[in-house]
Formats: C-alpha cells, sequence, structure tokens
C-alpha cells in the first residue's frame, strides 16, 4: 500500500483529481492550514490560526492533517481533513485560502482563485534553495531540487518575512517574484506578549520543578547523515552524565530534536533531569520555559534573542557544515548572540559564563537583535492577516 500510494502513477491519479475539483466553485471563507508537511500543530500557521479564530468568526477556519497526526488534533479538538482522503480532495483544493509553512508535493497545483500564503519557518542562516550550491540530501539531485523550489514558489501568492535580510535572500533563495509581507513572524508574538504565570503553567505541564533552571537544547540536522530521505541521524557531542554532575542539581535539559531527525534517545538514566520533547507540539512554549539556550545552525536563536536570554552555539563540525554542507549568509563566527564552542570543555565553560549574566549588556547582542528583531513588536499575526485577505 506504501509503495503504491507513492508511486508515479498515484501522484498522476491525484494531480488529475485535484485539477478537476479545483474548478469547482470556491467555499468562500475558507481557510486550510498546514504545519510541517501536516504533521504539526505549531508554528507561523498555528499563530494565525489563533488570531483568526479570535477576530475573523465569519471564516471557517480548517486544518489539512496526516495521519499520523490525527490524535495530536483531536487532542487539541482542532478542526481537521485527513490528508488525501476523499473528504481531503473534495475540500482542499475548493479552499479560498492556503496557509502553510513549508513547501507542498511536487503533484499539488494550486487552483485559480486560491490565494496561497507561505509563511516559511525560520530566518536563515544556512543557505537555502538555489543559493545551495550543491545538495547532499539523500536521493536528491542538485538540479532537480532547485527546479522543484521554483515550480512551488510559482504557487505562493504571499510570502511572510520576518526582517529586510530576510526578504533579500527569500526572493532570491526560492526565485519568488510575487508579494512579501515584511512583518515580523505571527509565531514570535508570543514572545513579546507573555506573563510569568504562563512560564509558570509551562513548567507544571513539563513536570519541572518552579526552583528548576531550563537549558533548551535544539541543533538542527546534518544533510549528509541520514538513514534514509527525510530521517536524520543525530549523535549527541557532550556527555549527558558529566552535565548532570555540572548542572544536574541547579537545572534540568530540556532535548529537542529538528522534525527530520530520526533518532530515539533514551533518556531513562537521567529521569528528572533530562527531558526529550522533541514532539512537543510547539517550540514557541519551550523557549518561554527555558532560561538558556544551546544551538548550532537551527535558526531557532533568531527568534529565542526576542527573549533577551543566553544563547550558546556548540558548533562541534562548524568548518565542515560551513566549507562543506551548506554554507552561511551571515559572519557567524562574527555576528553571533553568543559564544561559539567547539568542544565538552569549552560548553560547560561557556554555560558557567553566562548563566547568570544579563545578556542585554552585551553590545553584540544588542546590535544583533537590531538587524533581525525590529519587526517583532508583537503585532505581527495582525499585520499579516490585514494583508492576505484584502
Amino acid at each position: 500500500m506504501k509503495r503504491l500510494k507513492n508511486s508515479s502513477y498515484t501522484r498522476r491519479l491525484f494531480r488529475a483529481v485535484f485539477v478537476i475539483l479545483g474548478k469547482l466553485p470556491k467555499k468562500k471563507n475558507l481557510v486550510v492550514f498546514e504545519s510541517f508537511h501536516a504533521k504539526q500543530f505549531s508554528d507561523n500557521p498555528r499563530a494565525i490560526y489563533e488570531y483568526m479564530k479570535e477576530h475573523y468568526p465569519r471564516h471557517n477556519l480548517l486544518w489539512s492533517v496526516d495521519k499520523s497526526a490525527v490524535k495530536l488534533f483531536e487532542e487539541f479538538r482542532l478542526p481537521y481533513i485527513q490528508r488525501f482522503t476523499l473528504k481531503w480532495f473534495w475540500t482542499f483544493p475548493r479552499a479560498q485560502y492556503w496557509v502553510n509553512n513549508v513547501r507542498l508535493p511536487r503533484w499539488m497545483p494550486k487552483p485559480k482563485g486560491t490565494v496561497y500564503l507561505q509563511t516559511w519557518h525560520g530566518t536563515p542562516l544556512k543557505k537555502l534553495g538555489l543559493d545551495i550550491e550543491e545538495v547532499h540530501m539523500p536521493n536528491t539531485e542538485t538540479g532537480s531540487y532547485k527546479k522543484n523550489f521554483i515550480l512551488e514558489s510559482e504557487k505562493w501568492d504571499y510570502l511572510i518575512s520576518p526582517n529586510p535580510y530576510s526578504t533579500e535572500i527569500f526572493k532570491r533563495a526560492f526565485h519568488y517574484n510575487g508579494k512579501v509581507i515584511e512583518s515580523g513572524y505571527p509565531r514570535n508574538d508570543v514572545l513579546t506578549n507573555y506573563s510569568a504565570t504562563l512560564i509558570s503553567n509551562l513548567k507544571k505541564e513539563l513536570g519541572i520543578a518552579e526552583e528548576k533552571k531550563i537549558m533548551l537544547y535544539a541543533p538542527t540536522w546534518r544533510d549528509n547523515e541520514f538513514y534514509q530521505k527525510g530521517k536524520y541521524k543525530f549523535e549527541f557531542q557532550f556527555d549527558l552524565q558529566n552535565w548532570k554532575k555540572e548542572f544536574g542539581d541547579e537545572w534540568v535539559l530540556l532535548s529537542r530534536m529538528h522534525y527530520l531527525v530520526a533518532e530515539n534517545f533514551d533518556f531513562s538514566a537521567y529521569e528528572g533531569m533530562v527531558y526529550d520533547v522533541s514532539s512537543y507540539p510547539d517550540i514557541r512554549d519551550l523557549y518561554l520555559a527555558s532560561d538558556l539556550l544551546i544551538t548550532d545552525y537551527s535558526s531557532v536563536f533568531f527568534d529565542y534573542a526576542i527573549l533577551n536570554r543566553p544563547v550558546i552555539f556548540f558548533m562541534y563540525d562548524l568548518e565542515n557544515y560551513r566549507d562543506q554542507l551548506r554554507g552561511f549568509y551571515i559572519d557567524i563566527e562574527n555576528d553571533a548572540p553568543g559564544p561559539i564552542v567547539q568542544t565538552e570543555q569549552e560548553l560547560f565553560q561557556a554555560i558557567h559564563v553566562l548563566k547568570d549574566s544579563n545578556i542585554q549588556l552585551d553590545a553584540k547582542f544588542t546590535e544583533f537583535k537590531n538587524r533581525f528583531s525590529s519587526l517583532e513588536d508583537g503585532h505581527a499575526t495582525q499585520r499579516v492577516v490585514k494583508a492576505f485577505l484584502k
């Protein structure tokens, strides 16, 4: 069944049905949302959904959901249709609006009259789309990868950008000539509109004692370390037993892997100290609950800096990642809003230095925020919705 579903014949059939049903009259005011291949209730689509639910009651808001995520959406009591079912084919191509944060399947054309809002999902550090010189992902040829980006971006009516820096890159890397909503990211509104009570409640939800401080470890994936397409390997490069000895009395560690990382980590030996939060619905809550971020090349640090909390860059494979795999848009070694470390010893030393510091006194951190976060004022969602609904 899986081979049949993924066959070229099935994709051609899906496309034909999609095209035919897309010619039917639009379902006025129907907005269909997807986040990370219809598997999450998160990110910019979630922020837009929550805002529209409160402020646009006349619009019909619906989530397109992968079979694997149905339980999650039922737990949140969200209105949804399961992807690639008869009901989905009858509904999705007839929606007046699409809201998505990644690429859609190539076979899925945008019907005439549908407004497609592409929110994307991060401020770019590592090179994207057409800017990648050589793609190292499994079963992916560089030319077809870039061609697929061009075919996808031709569908977009609006593209959200968090800052002028991203606007310039997105236009070139996605070969996009449409309308850009340079607004800040909707998902980041909560990072300027939160309370101490919210943070306390998040700790209780995670099962973490109120007095504990929280480190969030959120690394990205490596293009050339994989099991198969879409499933990537990851190995910890610092010893958790050593971390426990150094910080376990005062801190807990939240481990948040990228959604493409396929590893299942066993943290049972560190119960109450190390938590696997890779499947937690939305990273925004983890930002708010944590006191310090450890990352590498993930774009999470652009968002986390809004909170004025310390960031440490554990880039143990910096030279290889920078020179061989992706390359960067900014001079990360000079512009990073926190120290870059490459060994466990350097990482632990940096944590000790920063854990009680006031990062807002750091001139480099302030310069970074002024460059990348000037639009993050808590009203990005409002600007986006007004722009794409007009």
